[in-house]
């Protein structure tokens, strides 16, 4: 069994954000129901681990086989849980088979043993790197992707030898219960990735069951909270949290394609997305121009939780008054709607908004509005960009539309950046996705990612006994006087 049988545990439902008809009613496990799944979780490791990384990525090559082939009820659970257009889920399916494969083909190679170089110093032993899985890793997922971003997690951990528990969001349960099942389909022997369903308590609860790592996506607040769970027990966390991403646009740029970027970034998945645009900065001299292509653009993509639609809904009920403060607030401090606006939500249904002259204190610019979105500002030149795009606490994406753009891209303090592109860089599985400050800590994806669950051990091996022996209490005042001598043959001349 990959799947926690309730046992005396409350309940909780899940709705269609546009339609809010009941698509399912899971358990909310208890803490001793988590930490029994932890336990099973821990033998299932040792058998999983045992195997050679070619078994491990064999599975896994057939778990992606069995998502390919039904994808599209996959799509289906995706859709009525998040409300996003079926088209989107698919792409988002689409995106995570990339990584699945990465993660099977290239863990041998990234976690396998390594010789190392010794020195002249210790010229007598041989030295080996390699990567052993930490045992179990709970995975604590988001609603906004929720295949491709705990996959993220999971496949990478599965990967590294690890057994895995899930957790998702208590939003998207059905969709976590589904890879899990599909899971179990190739993986009959051993409950290797099991699934827990609830609340933050069930989250809170993951963190304290004795895991060996936890992998969490989600706000930084609650982050912030997923570290306090997991530190009596020293249990370490990759932390992927949200961002306040910015595109630049430069006098030099590709117009037509700056626009068509920012508009997909800011209000793709309704924008709720991690990685989303929430701020343009754009050079003055190309302002205008740019403004008038972005609105265009934008202003043909309707939201609705009709088929035509191409954004959906809001998903969390709550979010929507954090996006209509956002809009009324840069109103009121002098910003100007030129797309969209708070009149135009209706429901969780938020139509794309655009605005403008919107101070730089403005909620809209300071904190995460995770809606169909965008500020557009002004600037003199790229350094002012750079700079306001830096001066947030967040630190996870950017994009950059210019002729100067690797150079831009070094100046800017995130951990991902695009180049006359947008979300490219989750796109492609051999990068490292994540970010700085706010927006977290640790690596998920390419080889950063297997490395992130699995820890280093070194071995060295004395192959000769050597000429000068050091670690002994026989040593000599002669053997001290050599090394002095080596030392200084070695390294005094710097």
């Amino acid at each position: 069994m990959t799947t926690i049988q309730p046992a005396r545990a409350s309940e909780f439902t899940v709705h269609d954000p546009g339609s809010g008809d009941l698509v399912g009613q899971y358990p909310v496990h208890t803490a001793a129901q988590v930490r029994d799944a932890v336990e099973r979780a821990r033998v299932a490791g040792a058998w999983w681990a045992g195997l050679s990384y070619q078994a491990r990525g064999q599975r896994l090559d057939r778990f992606r086989g069995v998502l390919a082939r039904r994808a599209a009820q996959l799509a289906g659970v995706i859709h009525d849980e998040t409300g996003k257009p079926h088209s989107d889920a698919m792409l988002e399916i689409a995106l995570t088979l990339d990584h699945l494969a990465w993660a099977a083909k290239n863990a041998p190679k990234v976690l396998g043993p390594r010789r190392a170089r010794t020195g002249l110093m210790m010229a007598n032993h041989v030295a080996t790197v390699g990567y052993k899985p930490y045992g179990v890793v709970g995975v604590i997922g988001p609603w906004n992707y929720p295949v491709f971003t705990p996959l993220g997690s999971i496949a990478y951990a599965l990967a590294a030898g690890n057994a895995v528990v899930f957790k998702p969001s208590e939003l998207t349960p059905g969709t976590g219960a589904w890879l899990v099942e599909a899971f179990g389909q190739v993986v009959p022997e051993h409950p290797v990735l099991q699934l827990v369903t609830g609340d933050g308590s069930t989250g809170a609860a993951l963190c304290g069951a004795g895991v060996d790592k936890i992998a969490f996506t989600g706000s930084t607040a609650t982050a912030k909270k997923v570290m306090a769970a997991c530190a009596p027990t020293l249990t370490p966390l990759v932390a992927e949290c949200g961002g306040k991403d910015a595109v630049l646009v430069d006098a030099d740029a590709d117009l037509d394609a700056a626009a068509d970027a920012a508009a997909w970034a800011g209000m793709a998945n309704a924008g709720q997305s991690c990685i989303g645009a929430e701020r343009v900065y754009v050079h003055e001299r190309v302002y205008e121009s740019f403004l008038g292509k972005l609105v265009t653009i934008a202003g043909k993509a309707r939201a609705g939780s009709d088929p035509g639609a191409q954004l959906g809904p809001i998903t969390l009920d709550r979010q929507v008054e954090i996006i209509r403060r956002h809009i009324d607030t840069a109103v009121a401090a002098g910003g100007r709607v030129v797309l969209g606006g708070s009149d135009t939500i209706s429901g969780n249904v938020v139509q794309p908004t655009i605005l403008v002259d919107v101070p730089e204190d403005a909620p809209a610019v300071t904190e995460e509005t995770f809606g169909p979105t965008l500020t557009v500002t002004a600037v003199r030149d790229m350094d002012e960009a750079v700079e306001l795009a830096n001066a947030t606490g967040y630190g996870l994406g950017a994009t950059v539309f210019s002729r100067r753009g690797r150079q831009l891209a070094g100046l800017l303090r995130c951990g991902m950046v695009a180049l006359d592109s947008v979300f490219s860089y989750p796109r492609i599985p051999s990068l490292p996705f994540g970010g700085c400050g706010d927006s977290g800590f640790g690596r998920i994806h390419g080889p950063d990612g297997l490395r992130e669950f699995a820890y280093a051990q070194s071995v060295a091996r004395q192959r000769f006994t050597a000429p000068l022996a050091l670690t002994t209490f026989a040593r000599t005042p002669k053997t001290d006087a050599l090394v002095a001598k080596v030392m200084t043959l070695l390294h005094g001349r710097h």
